[in-house]
């Protein structure tokens, strides 16, 4: 997508099954039976394995996203050879769509820009309507079907995390239990627009060993069990895809796989 909208899926196979395994990273906890051994611990700093409260308020940002969606969303991926892309705009997890604006930059300058809109099979792009403003939904609802270019996910960073976005609301809370024995861990401490938020590793994928690396998903969650912010490691790349959650956004409307609407 950094050079056509309508290039051609890309990657090869074993980097698109990594993918998928970051992708069902978020989608469950993975281990199973058993409980688990909570000790208690200080406010030091390092990481370290979560506390009961703060497995519990992990195991709540997800269906805390479902609830205050739909809401504004940004995404920052590093393609490599130096092109970025960015996306703002805003994501509804009832439906499990999106929809927003998407601009490709180099080392350059500007290489591409345009409109988005994705659910959890693939996305479409379009050109932005010529001499028209408005809201990212308000402009993808005058684009006809023949001006989208569908395609299904590839292993591409921006797909990645346009599909990691549409997967990560979720409509009940995940087991606390579960996510702490499956290796999710306390990072640190930062603050974001003036509120504090935990920093915590994400739990290990089904399968994994116990003492095996670290999550490739990183959260942000302030006390409120509001998530405020998710990067995604990529492999072979050294930048994180970042996706930033802003406020609720009512007012917007999701079309639905628009290349196949009349």
């Amino acid at each position: 997508m950094a050079r056509k909208t309508t290039a051609a899926p890309r990657g090869a196979r074993g980097r698109t099954l990594r993918l998928r395994a970051l992708i069902a990273l978020v989608v469950c906890a993975t281990a199973t039976g058993g409980l688990a051994a909570y000790r208690a611990v200080t406010e030091e700093a390092g990481e370290r394995p979560v506390t009961v409260e703060e497995a519990s308020r992990l195991a709540l940002s997800r269906l805390n996203l479902y609830q205050a969606s739909p809401i504004t969303v940004t995404l920052a991926a590093a393609e490599g050879g130096g092109v970025d892309v960015r996306v703002e705009g805003i994501v509804d997890y009832r439906a499990r769509r999106g929809v927003g604006r998407y601009r490709v930059t180099g080392a350059s300058g500007p290489l591409d820009h345009g409109l988005v809109v994705w659910d959890a099979g693939g996305l479409g792009l379009a050109p932005e309507p010529a001499g028209t403003d408005g809201p990212a939904w308000e402009q993808a609802e005058r684009v006809p079907r023949q001006g989208w270019s569908p395609r299904a996910y590839t292993a591409d960073p921006l797909d990645a995390g346009l599909r990691l976005l549409v997967e990560l609301g979720a409509d009940r809370p995940d087991n606390p239990l579960l996510l702490a024995q499956s290796g999710a861990r306390r990072l640190g401490r930062d603050r974001i627009d003036g509120r504090d938020h935990d920093r915590f590793a994400g739990p290990r994928a089904q399968g994994a060993a116990a003492d095996g690396a670290r999550s490739p998903l990183t959260y942000w969650v302030d006390g409120d069990g509001t998530l405020r912010r998710v990067t995604m490691q990529m492999p072979g790349l050294g930048t994180p895809a970042t996706l930033d959650f802003g406020g609720h956004d009512g007012s917007a409307k999701f079309p639905e796989a628009p290349w196949l609407t009349g």
